[in-house]
């Protein structure tokens, strides 16, 4: 313990991003110590920023009020496009790929209007069998919206038996035999029980060789792991924005829809007024016809919500001062490198990580089962200070977060973990 302990302390000293933790509000735990939180895989920490730039747009609205649109500070009629480049460096886009606006699933929705055109034998959806509720209803209601068959059309992508993550090689093959078939691919980044990062690029590769339009919900992924959407060819990702990119409960989602699409006006799309050519917005009842703006902005609805991204702002502004993805994901794989090595040196036959142990094949997230009594386990972390999620029937999640959390942190978890299951095998 004391070498763990001695190297955790260096790893801490040596990280160029520790500054950075101060920069967020740490919950405190039941003892009124700084909580460890490792649950950025569900709601991201409030960085410290985030009161004066919402008092910003206060302020406007006090004192300008309708005038802000185009005097404030930062004019709330062009505030989504402050996000673009900060946004598409992130999720590895072109500016005009990326557009913040909805929710999440709001966002899959309009997608699945656009993207989801089933013809002929080409009309089923290919997901995987463990999809975030939401994503599953999401599809299912489409399904159901051109009358077709929830069975029959539905196509579910399982792992081995006996194994907890899907190979990318046992969807290469899925794909090359029922491709012809297959109209949509809805897959996960990162995927939410497992943590178990998909190789994006060799499915959208798959996918599209056999003509079929790819989409990922990437919740789990951005802010968390490398991604370049526009290289890969993805037809459109959406994604939240309050787990790894820290802007708040409920914040405004993210939407990428790839540039190859920008001009065709064979895509039906559920238009609002936002979405229309901004040079005509505001000309109403002059030009009733709806002209799309071009690149993602164009499936906007509505005017953007100030208040519920001003949030976000504070936290693109620290992934844009910590460097963007590239020296996250550097500590972030020697983070959940070092938890993995700290569970497994529990040596205990009755803790499992279900994640992948390839760190190309993860973000910062481990999914770790525990066989017996598993729900005391967790209470009984909650109650020592440590912040983790729990997901029935017997899975911890614990995600350490490279923004604000210490190699420490990980090994003080680890120890408290080896308490609450007990000393006795």
């Amino acid at each position: 313990m004391n070498a763990a302990l001695g190297r955790a302390a260096e790893l801490d000293r040596e990280d160029p991003l520790s500054v950075f933790r101060e920069r967020f509000h740490l919950p405190l735990g039941p003892a009124g110590e700084e909580a460890r939180y490792f649950c950025g895989n569900s709601l991201g920490l409030q960085p410290r920023s985030v009161p004066d730039l919402l008092n910003r747009e206060l302020d406007d609205w006090a004192r300008l009020a309708v005038d802000a649109h185009f005097h404030g500070t930062t004019p709330w009629y062009s505030y989504h496009e402050v996000f673009r480049e900060t946004m598409a460096a992130l999720v590895g886009a072109e500016p005009g790929e990326v557009v913040i606006m909805n929710s999440l699933t709001a966002n899959l929705h309009l997608m699945l209007t656009s993207f989801y055109r089933p013809r002929g034998q080409r009309r089923k959806i290919l997901i995987e069998n463990a999809a975030f509720p939401s994503d599953t209803y999401a599809v299912k209601s489409h399904l159901r919206l051109h009358g077709l068959d929830l069975h029959e059309d539905l196509v579910v992508a399982a792992p081995r038996t006996g194994e907890t993550c899907l190979r990318t090689a046992d969807l290469e093959e899925l794909l090359a035999e029922r491709g012809s078939e297959i109209a949509l691919v809805l897959l996960p980044g990162v995927q939410y029980y497992t943590g178990e990062l998909f190789d994006m690029a060799r499915i959208t590769a798959a996918a599209r060789e056999q003509g079929c339009a790819v989409g990922f919900d990437l919740a789990h992924a951005a802010g968390n792991v490398a991604l370049q959407l526009h290289e890969w060819g993805v037809d459109f990702a959406v994604w939240c924005t309050y787990k790894y990119l820290n802007a708040g409960p409920g914040s405004v989602a993210g939407c990428f829809v790839h540039n190859r699409h920008e001009a065709r006006n064979d895509l039906p799309r559920l238009a609002g007024w936002w979405g229309n050519d901004p040079a005509s917005r505001f000309k109403m009842h002059l030009i009733p016809d709806f002209v799309p703006a071009r690149g993602a902005d164009g499936w906007q609805l509505s005017n953007p919500p100030i208040l519920a991204m001003a949030p976000l702002r504070a936290s693109l502004d620290l992934f844009r001062e910590a460097g963007g993805m590239e020296p996250l994901r550097r500590k972030s794989i020697l983070l959940t490198g070092f938890f993995e090595e700290q569970v497994n040196a529990l040596n205990r036959p009755d803790i499992k990580i279900l994640t992948p142990v390839d760190p190309s094949r993860r973000g910062a997230q481990l999914s770790i089962r525990i066989r017996d009594n598993s729900e005391e386990v967790f209470r009984s972390l909650l109650e020592q200070g440590f912040v983790v999620d729990y997901r029935r029937p017997d899975v911890i999640r614990a995600a350490p977060v490279p923004l604000y959390n210490r190699f420490r942190d990980v090994l003080d978890l680890c120890n408290c973990l080896r308490d609450c299951v007990g000393n006795d095998r």
